[in-house]
């Protein structure tokens, strides 16, 4: 379902090149929920930009769905839904229920099909109080909410998160974990980055580790266990790091 083979990414700064990927290769299958994890730098949202067509790599290839995502970018922007971090793409002057009809209308969705989706939507994220007013009066948790609706609106084949639960409170962050538990049940596949162990451990079936541009590690949850004889994902997180275990990406 996606595929990234080989890819780099460079950015030209004021005094030299920064390299923010470096060679990484991976595959996520369809359904597949898979967790994206590094620290700040790491590369991860970089990587998503790029799935997303957002950001044309230096070298290397993004498919996603068959379809590459430098050749043929509108074709894979019908199959995503993305959402990264603190960009919620919506509109303060525009009222929730608002910004969801306008981007329901760019994604070719019927009023019927709209005002369904829209009502489901408000009912699983408790979002009906507030759905008649302007989205700049909101909370960061309450734009989240907004702004993960808007991402599966359309009900995308394919959903990129970028820490998610950010600004979320712990109802409306168990809400999104039953979403992603829906999500895969549909046969969806997910990628999403989050610094938040105990939410990569309850929600994803792998995990892609990064460090630096680079893939540290990348395969299924249980065999990383097996492998590092813990279940503790943090503390084989920060131990991959600290081995530089870069030969053991596949």
């Amino acid at each position: 379902m996606i595929e990234i083979h080989e890819v780099t990414k460079k950015f030209q700064d004021k005094k030299a090149h920064v390299t923010a990927l470096k060679h990484v290769s991976f595959k996520v299958k369809q359904g597949e929920v898979l967790g994206l994890l590094g620290e700040n730098g790491a590369g991860k949202t970089t990587l998503l930009r790029a799935v997303a067509t957002l950001l044309t790599p230096t070298d290397g290839t993004v498919t996603v769905a068959g379809h590459d995502t430098v050749k043929n970018p509108n074709a894979v922007k019908k199959k995503i839904g993305v959402l990264f971090g603190g960009e919620t793409g919506l509109y303060d002057r525009l009222t929730a229920k608002e910004n969801l009809e306008y981007f329901a209308m760019l994604y070719g969705m019927s009023k019927h099909e709209t005002k369904v989706r829209i009502d489901e939507l408000a009912k699983m994220f408790g979002m009906r109080d507030y759905l008649d007013r302007k989205v700049g009066g909101f909370s960061k948790g309450m734009r989240q909410k907004v702004a993960i609706s808007r991402t599966i609106l359309h009900n995308p084949d394919i959903i990129l998160f970028d820490e998610p639960t950010t600004g979320l409170d712990i109802t409306s962050s168990n809400v999104f974990r039953e979403l992603i538990h829906q999500l895969k049940h549909m046969e969806k596949t997910i990628i999403f980055s989050s610094h938040i162990m105990e939410e990569v451990t309850l929600l994803c079936d792998s995990v892609a580790m990064m460090h630096k541009g680079e893939l540290v590690h990348h395969g299924s949850l249980e065999d990383l266990y097996e492998e590092e004889g813990s279940r503790d994902l943090n503390y084989i997180f920060m131990s991959k790091l600290v081995r530089g275990n870069i030969h053991h990406a596949s």
